[in-house]
């Protein structure tokens, strides 16, 4: 019964690929597929000069912990890789679709594939440990800096990169390790975060009612050397970048299963939402700079900085 069901799944995921490139898939949304190509065109350029920009920015921030900035350009070349590869490459599988240039489209969606699964499970890995991160610095206090080094969190950053692409490589040879892979790694990601900012503000509204009671001078005695004021702000800023992660991934994953399953009554609307949906995940690469700059104050005045520099260059 149960290698019944994984037959079943595994025709399904590939069914659903090739329905990908098919003319039923393109019927009577030709135009809006060039329109979205068209606005997706100008969602790489923006990942691409705003991650760029906070890339260069974060080289001149000082006062952030190594690897809390080194989580930081993690996710910033993802959302750059974005604007450089999945997102042309969509819009590449877009025209060939409305035009019915089928060899191009099918070679297209399995590099998009590999590529979208590689670059959106980085993503979540890196945001997941950076609430992690964040809840170990509270919780370690002067221990942080022992446990938490760089040379860890470069370890750890190369083996979300290696295992991702490992398993989006497996798509080629069979889809339904891939969509496992994902399934298993979302929740697990998913709870790791809610279980940290869990943690988090139970441990600063401990904190607050310290502080309310007149018991100061004990809290700044004890093991946890943080500054809270700038500890809040830190927790906020991964937060925003969490839930826009979120906003955008969630509705690309739910209409996927719905389309997948056909539980959705018109067809062209289906596929339109869907298209809508994935363009939606590339938003997140262009909206992820502006958090950067909006919460984190550090980055904020080292982009000032570096465009100030690049304008007195012309």
């Amino acid at each position: 019964m149960a290698i019944t069901n994984l037959t079943t799944a595994e025709k399904r995921v590939e069914t659903f690929q090739q329905l990908r490139c098919s003319a039923a898939w393109a019927s009577g949304i030709q135009k809006d597929l060039i329109f979205l190509s068209a606005f997706n065109i100008l969602l790489s350029i923006t990942a691409v000069l705003g991650n760029t920009l906070i890339l260069v920015a974060l080289r001149k921030v000082s006062s952030l912990h190594p690897p809390s900035k080194l989580l930081y350009r993690s996710l910033a070349i993802t959302d750059l890789c974005v604007g450089l590869i999945t997102a042309p490459l969509n819009v590449v599988y877009s025209v060939a679709v409305a035009r019915e240039q089928w060899n191009l489209c099918r070679y297209t969606l399995s590099s998009l594939v590999v590529a979208g699964y590689t670059l959106c499970i980085v993503s979540l890995l890196t945001v997941t440990a950076i609430s992690v991160e964040r809840f170990l610095a509270l919780l370690l206090g002067l221990r942080y800096r022992q446990v938490v080094t760089l040379r860890r969190t470069y370890v750890t950053v190369a083996i979300f990169w290696i295992m991702s692409a490992v398993a989006s490589l497996f798509y080629l040879l069979n889809p339904l390790i891939t969509t496992w892979y994902g399934r298993l790694i979302i929740p697990l990601c998913l709870g790791a975060s809610v279980a940290s900012y869990t943690k988090i503000f139970l441990n600063l509204r401990h904190h607050q009612t310290q502080l309310q009671d007149h018991v100061q001078e004990e809290q700044t005695s004890q093991k946890n050397p943080l500054n809270m004021e700038r500890y809040r702000k830190a927790v906020s800023s991964v937060l925003w970048v969490q839930c826009t992660l979120i906003v955008c991934y969630l509705p690309f994953n739910i209409v996927r299963a719905l389309v997948s399953y056909g539980k959705l009554s018109s067809w062209s609307s289906s596929v339109l939402i869907f298209e809508l949906a994935t363009t939606l995940v590339y938003l997140n690469s262009t909206l992820n700079p502006i958090l950067y700059c909006w919460k984190i104050c550090e980055v904020k005045q080292a982009v000032k900085e570096t465009i100030r520099e690049a304008l007195c260059c012309f």
